[in-house]
């Protein structure tokens, strides 16, 4: 089962731990406090069979020991709900453990006083469906929340194992633990069974969902972008069409006109030039049709390498792979995620000349994130141009067009995500796109 995204699960500790919790929790420490403190509750149990005074020294002994567990479990309480309030202040791991240590304080708690109400014959034995229940919607992780849910039953079959003990030692009758023993500890692990299969079943509906809901609204974000593209591609490729067209007839007619004839061949050359030029900026503003798709990361970093180091070239460059497992997947079109790949790779190998190393890695970022790391041992990149590599028609080389890391960075942060460089002369550079893996695209108007 996969955790939800890190909003949500805030969300859960949030609403569940902090703005119900806490105050059920304070109701009930505010009435055992009455209870042990200010009625003679505890000293009205039934009387021990071994005479007033033994009777007397059990009370007050049972007495003091609930006490104390009782004072023990109002502080601890506390502190956790000091850190509750200030949980949008602590790392997201430090509030996860302090909810999986206070669902086990309370757990033990309950078992407690179980013990001291009457064991087998205890009411509160209820409390442990409701705990398995709350620990199923706080603690979303597989190997904890069926850890702890799994420790309720044993609690409680503890708390019935000391119950009995308590009795047998001060000569009592001893409950019969039979069947309603066993059908209490199997109802608990039923519980447990179910509230983990249900969230199981629901996480993947609200995920199944969330990506269908993505998926229609990239898709209708990127029609309007097609149609856009449609119209500029009309609006400029048609008279760029004329002008050509014009003046390839103009050269054939003015054959010997010399001079006109190489201005004529000038305005073909860069009408031609022109018209690279709005395609590659197409491609920039990815002003183009696409098909939003679920896109496995590893398998995308593979096509790109393939597309850049192709087997039949034979370039001496040595590729290092080292992806994360069960990274999520990223929702977008293909086409634009791996340009954003390629135009990286190939730059790494114009800079290498064909010969070095690469290093492909993928792992998990902070807030549900992919990143990516493309890293070469090429000459690096001067520092006074780190600022502007990613800036349009920026270029060092004599035949680029100074829009492939433009492409990059736009394809980038077009779904949320980032792209960082970081490059060290003579050491070689590091690309590092970070993508969201749930978020809505960027537009901006």
């Amino acid at each position: 089962m996969s955790s939800p995204d890190p909003r949500q699960q805030e969300w859960r500790i949030e609403f569940l731990e902090r703005n119900i919790g806490l105050p059920v929790k304070a109701v009930v420490l505010g009435i055992l406090f009455y209870y042990l403190f200010m009625s003679r509750w505890m000293s009205d149990m039934a009387p021990s069979p071994r005479g007033p005074a033994a009777e007397e020294v059990t009370r007050q002994f049972a007495l003091e020991a609930v006490r104390f567990l009782f004072l023990v479990y109002a502080g601890l309480s506390i502190g956790v709900a000091f850190i509750f309030r200030a949980m949008k202040e602590l790392p997201a791991v430090v509030v996860q453990w302090v909810v999986f240590a206070n669902a086990m304080i309370d757990g033990l708690f309950v078992a407690a006083m179980i013990v001291i109400t009457g064991g087998l014959d205890s009411s509160l034995y209820w409390l442990y469906l409701l705990l398995i229940g709350r620990n199923a919607l706080c603690i979303t992780a597989t190997v904890p929340q069926v850890m702890l849910n799994l420790l309720m039953p044993l609690f409680y079959a503890g708390a019935v194992a000391v119950d009995s003990w308590i009795l047998d030692r001060d000569g009592e009758p001893l409950p019969e633990l039979g069947q309603p023993y066993l059908l209490r500890l199997a109802l608990l692990l039923a519980a447990a069974t179910w509230c983990y299969g249900l969230q199981v079943l629901l996480n993947k509906h609200v995920q199944r969902l969330e990506e269908l809901r993505e998926l229609a609204l990239r898709r209708e974000q990127l029609q309007v972008s097609g149609r856009l593209a449609a119209e500029i591609a009309h609006q400029l490729k048609n008279p760029l069409a004329v002008i050509n067209n014009a003046a390839f007839t103009l050269q054939r007619t003015v054959k010997e006109g010399k001079t006109i004839t190489q201005q004529i061949q000038i305005i073909r050359e860069e009408v031609d030039r022109s018209d690279r030029i709005i395609t590659e900026l197409m491609g920039y503003a990815r002003l183009v049709e696409g098909r939003v798709e679920k896109l496995d990361v590893k398998d995308e970093l593979e096509h790109a390498i393939s597309q850049v180091f192709p087997a039949a070239v034979k370039y001496e460059v040595q590729v290092h792979r080292d992806y994360a497992p069960m990274l999520p997947h990223l929702l977008a079109p293909r086409n634009h995620v791996v340009e954003a790949f390629v135009n990286i790779m190939t730059n790494a190998r114009e800079a290498m000349n064909g010969r070095g190393n690469l290093w492909v890695s993928t792992s998990y970022g902070d807030g549900y994130c992919v990143m990516i790391s493309i890293g070469d041992d090429g000459p690096g990149i001067p520092s006074e141009n780190l600022e502007r590599i990613f800036e349009p028609y920026f270029t060092t080389r004599d035949k680029g067009t100074g829009l492939g890391l433009a492409i990059v960075k736009h394809n980038t942060e077009f779904y949320g995500g980032t792209v960082h460089v970081e490059s060290e002369l003579g050491k070689g550079t590091r690309f590092v796109l970070t993508f969201p893996a749930r978020t809505l695209m960027n537009v901006r108007e």
